[in-house]
């Protein structure tokens, strides 16, 4: 716009400069309008690709990082630039991200190649001003805070300059000598050019770095006061047995030294009711006197447990924690002052940040949660809380950040960060409040109403004007009254609980009906009006009166129930109470009276003084269940509540934490003991719930939590069929707060079972449209939308079928025309017809224009029709007639083909014909049998199930010392059985002489070495001894497990410095010396911890698991070999009938004498399952239902089977079993004929054989040669001999069965996998990280730089030596296991694909590979590349100093101090001692050792000398 005109005159050409000066700040103005409109209005939210992990707030900018960016915005969020983060070496964690505005400066740090920090452009991040390589912060796992320090310059007061304080958690590496390298703790750096030292430097003047120190804490929060006089530091100290909240503080000082010099500090203590001793976050309330500081903390072990807290941070005393260094040294330890907090404002679950304001004398706080909530809760003077108010609810359950920021420039708004989210929030709603008395209610410090503009807004908006705001302290009601009485007449005190900036204008009026009621004029003076009237003009049943407050402009109006105090009676004291109190009078709760005010008491409000008096009759309603008690914070309709006298209810109350207003909703319907009423909407966290009477009383109690909303993400499946009545599963979270389904304009009940929600799809006919329909879920007076569409289809049409015979059943195929429907195996229902009898057909597969199914069992039935069901539609399908004459021809043609075979075989050589004929029916036969078993096998694989579970209640640990013995001695022989402590034996119980010689002998590390490495050279000492021996010195040494640790490292230098490990990658691969065996021991002892709490649950759900999986098919009795295994050679293959079928029997305990019997306990068994079998299976059904074992074992139990009221027993073998010449077949379910659902009983043994201790089969010797389950004994004789006589079988068809089993318990192997090398924590369990620290330092040592070489011995020493041992023998950590032959061939199977999964090379497997090679030959690539992750982990973690490992093995040696016998070991090893005395002697010598240990070993010799002749004698 050309804003200058060409104008004639002097007068017209000013006129033509401020027209368009004008126009053109119009523009600007409608510009900026539009601005803010576009922005300030929608642009209240930001959405990043990656997780916000830091973000600040600048003078007009605000600076986001996510994973892999730094983004810079607008204060109203929308994104001007950002900046690629690097990531070369690591993941870069920016832990610094600090505005300098006062330089126009951003000054970000991060952790990428070793640490870096670069200054940006604070307009343009793009622009780096300034980078250099240096490790400020600590790495990605650890914490840290930030911030800028002003200090006055030497050269002037009006010059300040800045320092960067860097307050770090340390890296536990090797703490240098010198300096103060970032190790942890505060550092001070410089943040310009011009500073002495240079940019980023950590000296100046003083010739050495200044610096605090501080190892294992937590870095929270840090702040300098407003006038930058002190800096303020929060954090947590990290102690297993003392955690506590630290406040740092130091006095800002150009001088490094001196702020350094002048640490204070002290331990604030919250709270109560119990120690919270961690600090999550924090906030600055006030700068001034006193220096006010609000934090959130929390129990060590209960994140969710926060309190809020506030404390008077100005005094932290003239102590240093004693916990701190400072570099130059600060002030003495004298104590640890604890600093208590001024109020403990209040309690809820799960707070996460806070931010705070200071209004007057209000305190006003932001709570962040991890539920997704910000919330706002204001304090008085006095710290007591108002009302909570939320500003903002997330949909889900994201958490907000820890940090919180206002916005610089409009403090209205504050800036919240969810995941992957940035908000900005209004922290105050004015101008919702279009009154007066709305704007006094809102109960908000910052809302005030304005009499210039009559609205309600924040202070700054109401310029030159009087603001009247609430009072300095929480009073509910606008306007109150009180009536005292003097002589005859009544003073009525109106007063207006607000307070105002200016002076205002005041009057009042009282009118009862049209006459005023005061005998004068009443009295004003703001904020109160006074009335005088007579007592006569007070009747006795009370007067109304209307009373009307001007202030200025604005009227307020109050209806006022005046009533003759003493007359004043109810029906129940909180009537009386509540008539009282709102009547203006005086209520005495002592005497529970109403009387006249006694001059200008207090006005109290009506919930304070009458909320403990409620109805006291045995009447009062009661709440026994309240249905539904979790919902979303939509609300739910129909809510169910259950009680006593709920007649005399009227509503519902529902009230929130602390929360001004409560909730009442209506009831829908009312009797005794049920009530129905629609819970409203609230707030995420839990609400109160008490049930309203007639006299506003509130009664008993119940509890609703208010959740997230629903979502739905998808359906399965998407599609149904035109009649309906298709089960539609509904995918999503929160789904159990949904009530209905909303489908078109038609509304669908939602089920519920198990976690799993569906509905059922209408008939197309429903509907006026063809679809596809939008779906919504119906939660509350809302509906939440789904991610997909529900698409109608034609319904499903089949055209025609067949049948075949397999074996004995017959196999239907059924023919349809291609769909969308994605038909699945439970939507249809099958019924062979023969002349209208119906016959199940097993649905076996269902493909796009095929159904396959099968009758058992009905090798006699002729189908001349189906009938099939799906939804609720029937079709019926009728046997083809051509079909029919196609089969008669077909019958007819063979016959003719066999006619005239056999008429050539007349004609041709008879004999040789005949012979040929027999061998192509033969061969027909087995290739027949091979394809059904094929077929067969295919279809068990397709359509196989497991149903394992993945929770075995409370897992049978082993004690310690029991698992430890199994380590030590696993043969379990006499010498483990000595090495334990017997419960009658003292645990202090004192060696003999000869033992504590001994024991102080082996202590002495030379003589310890030199009596290994002699029995180690003796030729008569075996591989047996040295293990024995090896365990020997671990029970001897247990309580002194440093000692152990340190003779065994020197044992194991010395063993890699023996010639005979040349070759290095053989190192600890067997356990060929004392040392090995040594090593296993100990890394049992300090894996054990890690092996109860991380790995023994993976474990025993994978051998549940797989005694299920196996128990699930048939299991020869005979051989133990089962169709579903690991192992091939396990495999059960040679059985002749594989046709077996579940049942679900129904088995009942005998409990008492009179023939009382238990509840039925489902029992899941098989029909060639043999009665030794069932009762096994009953037993571990029994297990897994309660938790804990029968009360009596297998062999003292029988079972009967229930049949026409009467009960048969069931034998292993009884008259009726079947015989094969001198063998005998073990009966089974199918050769008693018990059906499925049958009721079995379990009852107790009554005698056993006095003379004999058999009480099984089994315990014969000669069982597998007297008795037969599925395998004839004979099976290969008889085929060698007779080949006519079984049937063909081929070990490689059931190979599928090895498949099947793998895929069943995959992932439970996956889980154990990924515990063992998972890191909790990202921490690895401390004696692995030690030892591997150990093992990378002896090949530093010995110049090995092939990297495999170390790979390979830490593989040796922990997956080899101990992780395959635990997985071979679960036994070793779980009681009461029975570890089968052919359990342990499976698990030697995982063991193996385990160990592989740790090998450097790569396998070439070909046809002829073992089948447990092949089994997992596609997943050890992806478990290698875990293995390498885990080492790669393991290495960069950070070292275990020795003094924390060597305080984690006393740890460890004082748990189990009195459980090994100490005395046994000494004993055993004093033998090893005496037998080659001659030998250690000389041994020592060479090592010229000190005449004091020789004169010990002969004093040790000569004490076992005379215990020898003590015992001859």
């Amino acid at each position: 716009m050309n804003c200058a005109k060409c104008c004639m005159s002097r007068r017209q050409l000013r006129f033509c400069v401020l027209f368009a000066t004008w126009q053109c700040k119009m523009r600007a103005v409608f510009l900026g309008i539009l601005i803010l409109f576009k922005y300030g209005v929608y642009a209240l939210e930001y959405n990043f690709e990656g997780e916000i992990r830091n973000f600040v707030v600048g003078q007009g900018k605000v600076y986001v990082v996510t994973d892999s960016r730094l983004h810079q915005m607008r204060l109203d969020l929308v994104e001007e630039k950002f900046k690629d983060l690097p990531n070369h070496t690591h993941p870069n964690k920016v832990n610094i991200l600090l505005p300098f505005d006062a330089n126009g400066t951003l000054i970000v740090c991060g952790s990428d190649t070793s640490g870096y920090c670069e200054v940006l452009d604070i307009n343009d991040i793009t622009k780096t001003i300034y980078r250099e390589a240096l490790s400020v912060v600590p790495l990605v796992d650890k914490s840290s805070m930030a911030f800028l320090v002003d200090f006055d310059q030497s050269n002037g007061v009006q010059s300040r300059g800045a320092y960067l304080l860097v307050a770090g958690e340390n890296e536990d590496k090797a703490k240098k000598d010198t300096g103060c390298n970032f190790q942890g703790g505060v550092t001070l750096w410089n943040t310009l050019h011009s500073q002495t030292g240079d940019i980023f430097s950590t000296t100046a003047s003083e010739p050495t770095d200044s610096c605090v120190i501080v190892k294992d804490v937590e870095w929270v929060d840090g702040f300098q006061t407003s006038s930058h006089s002190h800096s303020y530091l929060f954090l947590n100290i990290k102690s297993a047995t003392a955690p506590s909240v630290v406040l740092l503080r130091m006095h800002n000082s150009r001088k490094k030294s001196e702020m350094t010099r002048s640490l204070k500090g002290a331990r604030l203590q919250c709270c109560e009711d119990k120690p919270r001793r961690k600090l999550l976050s924090s906030a600055v309330i006030s700068s001034g006197s006193p220096l006010l500081w609000v934090g959130i903390f929390t129990a060590q072990e209960e994140h969710d447990d926060t309190a809020l807290a506030i404390f008077d941070i100005s005094d932290p005393g003239n102590q240093v924690p004693s916990d701190f260094e400072c570099n130059p040294k600060c002030a003495e330890v004298k104590r640890d002052k604890v600093l208590k907090p001024q109020s403990e404002v209040f309690k809820l679950s799960s707070m996460t940040s806070v931010a705070a304001q200071k209004k007057g004398s209000w305190i006003v706080l932001y709570i962040g949660t991890g539920n997704g909530q910000l919330i706002k809760l204001v304090l008085d003077k006095s710290f007591r809380p108002g009302c909570m108010k939320v500003l903002y609810r997330s949909d889900d359950d994201r958490m907000l950040f820890s940090r919180m920021h206002f916005d610089p420039v409009d403090h209205k708004y504050i800036y919240i960060a969810l995941r992957n989210q940035i908000r900005r929030v209004a922290v105050t709603q004015c101008g919702m409040y279009s009154t007066l008395r709305h704007c006094r209610s809102s109960q908000d410090p910052l809302c005030g109403w304005c009499m210039k503009t009559s609205k309600c807004s924040t202070q700054d908006e109401c310029s030159n004007s009087t603001w009247i705001s609430i009072p300095d302290s929480f009073q509910k009601e606008l306007i109150s009254f009180q009536v005292a009485k003097h002589t005859e007449n009544l003073n009525m005190t109106l007063h207006l609980s607000v307070s105002a900036t200016g002076h205002l204008p005041l009057s009042c009026t009282f009118k009862s009906g049209s006459k005023d009621l005061c005998d004068s004029l009443p009295t004003a003076v703001f904020p109160k009006c006074s009335c005088s009237f007579s007592s006569q003009d007070l009747p006795s049943k009370g007067r109304q009166v209307i009373a009307t407050v001007t202030i200025g402009d604005e009227t307020l109006t109050e209806s006022l129930k005046l009533r003759n105090c003493p007359d004043i009676s109810e029906s129940s004291p909180y009537a009386k109470c509540t008539a009282c109190v709102s009547s203006g009078c005086h209520w005495n709760s002592s005497n529970q009276t109403c009387t006249w005010n006694h001059g200008s008491a207090p006005q109290v409000h009506i919930e304070d003084m009458c909320k403990q008096l409620t109805a006291r009759k045995n009447y009062t309603p009661e709440i026994i269940s309240l249905w539904p008690s979790q919902v979303s914070f939509h609300g739910k309709n129909n809510a169910v509540m259950k009680g006593k006298n709920l007649e005399q209810v009227v509503k519902i109350r529902f009230q929130g934490i602390m929360a001004c207003n409560p909730t009442e909703s209506p009831l829908l319907k009312r009797s005794t003991d049920t009530l129905r009423f629609n819970i409203p909407r609230g707030n995420k966290g839990a609400v109160r719930v008490c049930v309203v009477t007639a006299d506003g009383s509130c009664h008993s109690n119940a509890t609703i939590t208010y959740g997230s909303q629903p979502t739905c993400t998808g359906l399965q499946p998407i599609n149904t069929w035109a009649s309906g009545k298709r089960q539609i599963h509904v995918l999503g979270t929160n789904l159990e707060y949904a009530e209905t389904v909303h489908l078109s304009s038609k509304e669908i009940i939602l089920n519920s079972a198990n976690k799993s929600f569906w509905f059922h799809s209408d008939n197309m006919r429903e509907y006026q449209a063809l679809g596809p329909f939008n779906l919504s879920l119906g939660v509350g007076n809302i509906t939440v939308p789904c991610a997909e569409t529900l698409y109608y289809h034609p319904d499903p049409e089949f055209t025609s079928f067949g049948t075949s015979l397999v074996d004995n059943d017959v196999l239907i195929t059924i023919q349809k025309k291609e769909d969308r429907l994605n038909l699945s195996m439970k939507e249809v229902n099958v019924l062979g017809l023969q002349k209208e009898k119906p016959f199940p057909c097993l649905i076996l597969d269902i493909k796009s224009t095929t159904v396959l199914c099968k009758i058992v069992g009905g090798k006699a039935v002729s189908v001349d029709s189906l009938r099939i069901a799906f939804g609720n539609d029937t079709k019926t399908l009728e046997m083809t007639q051509s079909a029919t004459k196609f089969l008669y021809i077909l019958v007819i043609l063979i016959i003719l083909i066999l006619l005239g075979a056999i008429a050539g075989v007349w004609i041709h050589r008879k004999s040789q014909r005949q012979m040929s004929a027999r061998m192509n029916v033969r061969l027909e036969q087995l290739e027949s049998e091979i394809r059904n078993e094929i077929r067969q096998g295919f279809v068990d694989l397709q359509t196989e199930k497991s149903d394992l579970i993945e929770n075995v209640g409370a897992i049978p640990f082993l004690d310690y010392k029991h698992f430890a013995l199994k380590i030590f001695f696993p043969e379990s022989g006499p010498l483990a059985s000595l090495m334990v402590k017997d419960i009658s034996q003292l645990a202090n119980m004192e060696l003999d002489e000869r033992c504590q010689a001994l024991s102080a002998l082996i202590r002495n590390q030379m003589f310890l070495t030199c009596f290994v490495h002699t029995l180690e050279e003796q030729n008569n000492f075996t591989i047996k001894d040295k293990c024995a021996v090896a365990s020997l010195l671990t029970v001897a040494l247990h309580n002194d497990l440093p000692y152990l640790t340190q003779v065994m490292e020197d044992l194991l230098e010395s063993l890699m410095d023996q010639p005979s490990n040349a070759q290095p990658k053989l190192l600890l691969r067997r356990t060929e010396s004392i040392v090995e065996k040594m090593l296993t021991n100990w890394m049992s002892i300090c894996l054990y911890g890690f092996l109860r709490e991380s790995v023994g649950q993976p474990l025993f759900l994978l051998v549940s698991a797989l005694t299920q999986q196996i128990s699930q098919g048939p299991v020869d009795a005979v051989t133990e070999k089962a169709l579903y295994t690991l192992n091939e050679d396990w495999l059960l293959w040679q059985a002749q009938d594989f046709n077996f079928s579940p049942l679900k029997l129904k088995v009942l305990f005998a409990v008492g004498t009179e023939g009382e019997v238990s509840e039925p306990l489902e029992v899941k068994a098989l029909t060639c399952d043999t009665i030794e079998q069932v009762k096994d299976k009953i037993l571990q059904t029994f297990q897994r239902k309660f938790g804990f074992s029968y009360t009596k074992q297998l062999r003292d139990i029988d079972i009967e089977y229930e049949k026409e009221g009467s009960y048969i027993a069931l034998e292993e073998v009884d008259t009726s079993s079947e015989v094969q010449g001198e063998v005998t077949m073990l009966n089974t379910l199918r050769h008693y004929e018990i059906p499925d659902g049958a009721s079995v009983k379990v009852i107790i043994k009554k005698v056993h054989a006095p003379l004999s201790p058999q009480t099984s089969l089994k315990d014969d010797q000669n069982f597998s040669i007297k008795y037969f389950h599925l395998i004839d004994p004979d099976i290969d004789r008889d085929e060698s001999q007779h080949p006519e006589r079984k049937k063909l079988k081929l070990k490689e068809i059931y190979l599928t069965k090895l498949l099947s089993t793998k895929v069943a318990v995959h992932s439970f192997v996956e889980n154990l996998f990924r515990s063992i090398w998972g890191m909790p924590h990202n921490k690895a369990p401390q004696g692995v990280k030690y030892f591997f620290d150990f093992l990378d330092t002896q090949a530093e040592k010995k110049k090995i730089t092939d990297p495999d070489v170390v790979h390979i011995w830490k593989t040796n020493s922990l997956p080899l030596r101990f992780w395959v041992n635990i997985l071979k023998n679960p036994n070793f950590v779980f009681s009461d296991l029975e570890k089968t032959a052919h359990l342990d061939s499976c698990l030697s199977v995982i063991a193996q694909a385990f160990i592989d999964s740790f090998s450097l090379t790569d396998q070439q497997l070909g046809k002829h590979a073992p089948t447990n090679k092949l089994l997992y030959a596609k997943d050890i690539p992806q478990y290698k590349q875990e293995v390498k992750t885990y080492y790669r982990s393991v290495r960069d973690q950070p070292s275990v100093s020795s003094q924390e490992f060597k305080a984690f093995l006393q740890e460890e040696s004082k748990k189990h101090e009195y459980e090994f016998n100490e005395s046994a070991a000494l004993h055993e090893l004093n033998k090893y001692m005496e037998r080659y005395y001659t030998e250690i002697g000389q041994k020592i010598e060479q090592k010229a050792a000190s005449p004091g240990l020789k004169e010990k070993m002969h004093h040790v010799h000569k004490l076992s000398e005379n215990m020898k002749r003590s015992a001859w004698l």
